[in-house]
């Protein structure tokens, strides 16, 4: 069968590479990716809370992105999360310069202020994304949250500058109440497959109606998983929480269960797999609207509180 598939511009051998993660910041860890097919290396974002909160520099991330990109050869994406809009430019550039050959936009927004409007939290991401596009010359991906009010536009507005992909969905880390102490404390949360169908909905959504390429991010840890991605429509499959759990070989199992399912069902490319149950592929799109939503409560099980 033939996996190749295109992303950001990129030719790729196939849909398959790990999200962005602590894994990447160890060079052997990202090597053992690669031995274990890996047809990009998506790195671990530089997070510019960091380099204000220390006092430092993005040296160390630019170093190992030059390292990592001198001992590997599959594309190497960075992934860069900002806050500030000269930030977000500064960075970007420096990406560019030690040699990326893509840079993933990771927008992490919680909306806390009661006067912020949800059309001014849209239009931050937008304007952020139009001065990078009019100064940073690699492809630019836009990984965002499903959380805004309506995603289809914002996804119109960011296909219309140009953007070369999109990943959805970031993950929120939502933090846990200590009552003992009174105060909030990190908790951290591998997913699981049951998080995979809110990005099959809105990859179905978007597929053959945006230029950009589509990344699944999150909830992608079977073979099946993987198939129900690309029959949505995703032109690349990102998977971090499966890696963590099983180790860099677990690419390799997905890749050959994702394989095997294909041949018997007598596909012979990820072409004419892509974007078969899509909303651009179904004849009653109310199905993607308020069908299953109606049929699931009408169910013997739905409805339950």
């Amino acid at each position: 069968m033939d996996l190749s598939t295109r992303y950001l511009g990129l030719e790729l051998a196939h849909p398959f590479m790990p999200g962005a993660s602590p894994l990447t910041e160890d060079l052997q860890a990202v090597l053992r990716l690669e031995d274990a097919g890996a047809s990009a290396i998506v790195m671990h974002s530089l997070f510019e809370e960091d380099i204000i909160r220390r006092d430092t520099t993005p040296d160390r991330y630019l170093q190992q992105l030059r390292c990592i990109r001198q001992r590997v050869d599959v594309p190497v994406i960075a992934s860069l999360n900002g806050t500030t809009s000269e930030g977000w430019l500064q960075y970007a550039r420096m990406i560019e310069r030690a040699g990326a050959d893509a840079i993933e936009l990771n927008f992490y927004h919680v909306a806390t202020d009661l006067d912020e409007t949800a059309d001014a939290v849209e239009r931050r991401v937008v304007d952020i994304v139009a001065v990078l596009k009019e100064s940073i010359t690699i492809p630019l991906a836009v990984k965002l949250s499903p959380f805004y009010s309506s995603l289809p536009n914002l996804a119109k507005r960011l296909d219309r500058l140009g953007v070369n992909g999109l990943v959805l969905f970031n993950r929120f880390y939502q933090a846990e109440i200590d009552p003992a102490v009174l105060d909030v404390c990190p908790a951290l949360t591998l997913s699981d497959s049951s998080e995979l169908p809110l990005r099959l909905r809105w990859i179905a959504i978007l597929h053959a109606r945006v230029q950009a390429s589509l990344a699944v991010s999150g909830g992608v840890h079977t073979g099946i998983d993987a198939v129900k991605a690309v029959l949505a429509g995703a032109d690349a499959v990102q998977t971090v929480s499966a890696l963590l759990r099983h180790g860099p070989r677990r690419l390799r199992q997905l890749r050959e269960e994702f394989e095997r399912w294909a041949d018997r069902h007598e596909y012979d490319s990820i072409s004419q797999m892509r974007g078969r149950v899509s909303l651009a592929h179904c004849s009653d799109p109310a199905r993607f609207e308020r069908g299953n939503y109606i049929r699931m409560l009408q169910s013997p099980h739905g409805g339950l509180s």
